[in-house]
């Protein structure tokens, strides 16, 4: 946790959001901290301390202080003669009077954010939904009317936490201002949810997904290839791509397994009891998913995990966070696996 504080500006940021939130260098905003469930075998986020809601008071307090350093920061550049543009002589001013600022972690990422326009948000920590209802419709309601600039708030969400909210709940955070959610799917098969200790069953993911889409969230849903190991490959991709066909999300994001260290898969791994796929076993597997994929979301490989390469070495997919638009480029996908896989031959 990271309390940043100084003279009238205090406030916390956390470590984690999505790699689509930190390159538009959205504001990170605190919500909650850490994770409500915590017991995901393949996690290793938010170990440092036990999960914690933070009150209505405390997040209003927070978009207080994130404002006066804004304010100071236009201050300023009017001062130089910018009238109002922020820049890095802007940020380096304020520092040289005071800086103490310099020892707030938050300060680059307040300045990142104007100088991107200040157009999106991000609700930390891995599950804001959470939170009472009413106290987040309350929190977004102030963090719209503080920074009136903003065009896109998000959050991460669990499926079992948008499942057991009611469709007026959900409408009425959405319509406070909370555009897109960002959901750890990672599988769609039963038995392997089971075994990760995901706490939520493939019909609770279908019925959080539609929720979520009938409320008007932008709904981007993240899995994980490789995490049923050879033993379970074929039906976690399948039963990945079937509750993800009845969805219907605009985004899934693919970010494939690792066993990280400390964690409790990587010691089946290094007991042997998970075995790992081989390069081409992955892309096989990925073959296989998106060939059952019918639906009209975006299919995004944003992430530096997605390492498969063709013959000669270059990077199958982009990295863009738009993706590959679905049926229309399903085809590309499917061509570009094709020369991962021949590549490994």
């Amino acid at each position: 946790m990271n309390m940043e504080e100084t003279g009238q500006c205090h406030f916390e940021t956390g470590i984690y959001r999505p790699p689509s939130e930190g390159g538009s260098f959205s504001l990170l905003l605190r919500i909650t901290r850490n994770c409500p469930w915590n017991r995901c075998t393949f996690c290793m986020m938010y170990k440092e301390e036990k999960f914690s809601l933070r009150s209505e008071e405390e997040l209003k307090q927070d978009i207080d202080s994130i404002a006066r350093v804004c304010d100071r920061l236009l201050e300023t550049s009017h001062r130089l003669g910018f009238n109002g543009q922020i820049n890095r002589r802007v940020a380096l001013d304020l520092l040289d009077q005071d800086p103490g600022l310099g020892m707030l972690s938050g300060y680059p990422m307040v300045v990142n954010w104007m100088i991107s326009g200040a157009k999106t948000a991000f609700l930390q920590d891995a599950n804001s939904l959470i939170m009472k209802s009413e106290r987040l419709v309350a929190v977004l309601r102030y963090l719209r009317e503080t920074f009136p600039t903003l065009e896109r708030v998000t959050s991460y969400a669990r499926s079992k936490t948008i499942a057991k909210k009611e469709p007026d709940q959900l409408q009425a955070i959405r319509e406070a201002g909370l555009e897109r959610l960002h959901v750890g799917l990672e599988t769609g098969d039963d038995e392997l949810l089971l075994e990760i200790k995901k706490g939520v069953t493939s019909e609770e993911q279908i019925i959080a997904g539609k929720k979520a889409m009938a409320a008007g969230f932008q709904l981007s849903e993240y899995w994980m290839p490789g995490l049923g190991g050879r033993e379970k490959s074929r039906q976690h991709a399948e039963n990945t791509a079937r509750v993800l066909n009845e969805i219907d999300p605009h985004y899934i994001r693919s970010r494939p397994f690792f066993p990280y260290p400390g964690t409790p898969i990587q010691q089946d791994f290094a007991r042997g009891k998970f075995k790992l796929l081989t390069v081409g076993e992955q892309l096989t597997e990925l073959k296989r998913m998106m060939e059952k994929l019918e639906f009209t979301a975006k299919v995004c490989f944003d992430h530096d995990g997605n390492h498969w390469t063709d013959e000669n070495g270059r990077r199958l997919f982009s990295l863009d966070y738009e993706g590959y638009q679905f049926p229309l480029e399903k085809p590309t996908v499917l061509a570009l696996i094709e020369k991962g896989l021949a590549g490994t031959n």
